[in-house]
């Protein structure tokens, strides 16, 4: 939906299942219309769509993207921005490292990145920024060299390309953001800052980097790297980087007690990568590549309550703490509270709690629609409190 200094906020419909265009569409006729009734009945209401590689082929048919036009104008709604992160199926059989491929040495990820650039261009309503988010170029462990580093910044640099020809013929503002998470390449400021610098030295000058690509800031994300988002996005902001967008989204913050790790298994779902964050009573950082592993570190190695566990566990943002259990809301607060600040600073904001599937029962609603009216109605009182309301 539209709101006041020219941001606009939606759902991640990767919530849903649809690996093909026709699953797609049933899960937006389905489910985001049903949202739409309770929480925008009357304003356009925006969609933060999600497609994979098979669903953008179908939908790039210029018959099938006209025909998607018109159910957008029919339903009063309208795409600004498409998770480009998974490529394939992202629910009901394992995920994990998988998201991540193909990587951005692949030429496979480039063609993908730049079909969904195509179908943007053609949805977004004139006078809106259109975004894309991808994968955080690859995966630690796939231990990628320079030269594979190499194909990568090529690949995104012939993604810039093909957005700035995309830019001059239809006249829409277009960029990528890249995501960084745990144990990807590229997983905190210092890394992306790094990162970009690589980008900028293989192109000396040329600015339109900064026009096309900058960074997808997911609060989930940040949060576990002990980041402050005061700090974080203070220091992307001087350094000249776009914020491309930002992905509201919580995770589980513990004391790795007896009683905690008993409660913990059932986050274990096997589907998607829980990497977990340690920090102990001196500051150092510990990482654990999934919550398997950190659960099946010893109690013995010194007090518990003493040490952190940041989880990668994208939990609902209206979820309450308890004794046990906390979250990160406050590192989103304070996301909000910067883009208070300066709301130029990013236009795009996404609600992205993808998890309904896998959550604990005592954390799911009963039909995923009740979860994301209840993360609207909390998104949407927190913005309000901030001076940010529906336009």
């Amino acid at each position: 939906m539209k709101l006041t200094h020219g941001l606009h906020l939606a759902y991640c419909t990767n919530v849903h299942r649809g690996g093909t265009w026709a699953e797609t569409l049933a899960s937006l006729e389905r489910h985001t219309l049903a949202v739409r009734r309770v929480v925008c009945p009357e304003a356009p209401y925006a969609i933060g769509l999600r497609l994979s590689d098979a669903a953008s082929r179908e939908l790039a048919v210029p018959g099938t993207l006209r025909d998607f036009q018109r159910w957008l104008d029919r339903n009063r709604c309208y795409v600004f921005t498409i998770n480009g992160f998974p490529f394939g199926n992202f629910h009901g059989t394992r995920v994990k490292e998988q998201v991540c491929q193909p990587d951005w040495t692949s030429p496979e990820r480039l063609a993908y990145t730049n079909r969904l650039f195509d179908i943007l261009a053609e949805l977004v309503p004139e006078g809106v920024e259109g975004s894309v988010s991808t994968v955080p170029v690859s995966f630690k462990q796939f231990q990628l060299g320079s030269r594979e580093l190499a194909v990568a910044r090529n690949h995104l640099w012939r993604c810039v390309d093909h957005q700035e020809q995309l830019t001059r013929r239809t006249g829409r503002k277009l960029h990528l953001g890249l995501e960084p998470e745990p144990f990807g390449t590229v997983e905190n400021t210092a890394e992306f800052l790094a990162f970009f610098s690589q980008l900028e030295a293989d192109r000396p000058g040329d600015l339109r980097l900064r026009e096309h690509l900058g960074i997808n800031y997911d609060t989930c994300h940040f949060a576990l790297q002990f980041e402050s988002p005061g700090e974080a996005l203070h220091r992307l902001h001087r350094r000249g980087i776009r914020i491309s967008k930002i992905h509201l989204s919580n995770a589980l913050r513990v004391h790795p007690t007896h009683e905690v790790r008993a409660v913990l298994p059932s986050f274990d779902d096997g589907v998607y990568f829980h990497q977990v964050i340690e920090r102990r009573a001196d500051g150092e950082l510990v990482r654990h590549a999934d919550l398997d592993r950190a659960l099946a570190t010893s109690e013995s190695d010194g007090p518990q309550f003493d040490r952190e566990w940041r989880i990668h566990f994208h939990i609902p943002l209206h979820a309450p703490e308890t004794a046990l259990l906390g979250t990160t809301v406050d590192h989103l607060r304070g996301t909000l509270d910067v883009l208070k600040q300066n709301p130029r600073l990013c236009s795009h904001l996404e609600m992205e709690t993808y998890t309904w599937e896998v959550l604990p029962k005592e954390l799911k609603q009963a039909r995923v629609e009740d979860m994301l009216v209840s993360e609207y109605r909390w998104t949407l009182g927190e913005l309000k409190a901030r001076g940010v309301d529906p336009a």
